[in-house]
């Protein structure tokens, strides 16, 4: 009988043993899925992506130019940043994390999005922290060219504004740190950013010090552990 369960990676990282499983489950057919665990934590999965795919598409319906260049924090499965590449008008999307572990999975497409992304010349993955790239207009996210402004930065790496992936984040939510990164947007420019929890007024408020309007859209989608809808939240912010 095959295998319903394997271990596709594990290493050790800046934040912890971080790991790649690849597992079937009995009731859902033949699909296979992909987690990534932080030690114990899950911290994603393949079953659930509509709101990845939707940082994407709600951020980049907002912008209305041409010839986009858009940052994706966060690499995760690749869903928000293969989502982000069906848009034709993106003509460079740069993809950071901090973990090189997380981007040798796609190089090496170990992930089922890694052979979309390396496929497609528009993508380019950034080794670094998105937190001290966004900090730091001067040198910004692109290497090659420092200073460099963007037509939309997608974030995807805490859990959500209040909730952090590592605790050293939390000092980004401030309205000096997130102005420091919409100077890296163009006028007109678009941040959005996911978050697993429903919108927080806080957060909204503090995004309105800094971005001209601010949305917030719930988006659903089936559980079927829980055998109901569940819900995360997606912040859509103008310059």
């Amino acid at each position: 009988m095959p295998s319903l369960f394997e271990e596709l990676d594990s290493q050790d990282s800046l934040l912890g043993e971080i790991s790649l499983r690849k597992r079937k489950i009995p009731a859902f057919g033949d699909r296979e899925i992909y987690e990534v665990k932080l030690g114990e934590e899950f911290l994603m999965s393949s079953m659930f992506v509509e709101a990845e795919e939707a940082l994407s598409t709600l951020g980049l319906e907002q912008v209305k130019d041409k010839n986009l260049s858009v940052v994706v924090g966060g690499l995760g499965l690749g869903y928000t940043a293969v989502a982000a590449l069906k848009d034709e008008r993106i003509s460079e999307l740069l993809v950071v994390d901090a973990l090189d572990t997380v981007i040798s999975w796609h190089q090496k497409e170990l992930v089922p999005l890694g052979k979309i992304l390396n496929a497609d010349k528009r993508n380019r993955y950034i080794l670094g922290s998105f937190f001290d790239l966004a900090r730091n207009p001067s040198a910004g996210f692109d290497p090659d060219h420092p200073g460099k402004k963007f037509d939309a930065i997608l974030l995807d790496i805490d859990h959500s504004p209040t909730e952090y992936l590592n605790p050293a984040n939390a000092g980004f939510y401030t309205t000096e740190n997130l102005s420091k990164m919409s100077e890296q947007l163009k006028p007109n420019g678009v941040f959005a950013m996911w978050s697993q929890n429903p919108p927080e007024a806080n957060f909204e408020a503090l995004l309105g010090t800094v971005f001209e309007t601010v949305e917030s859209h719930l988006v659903s989608f089936y559980n079927p552990f829980q055998g109901k809808n569940s819900t995360n939240s997606v912040y859509v912010c103008t310059k």
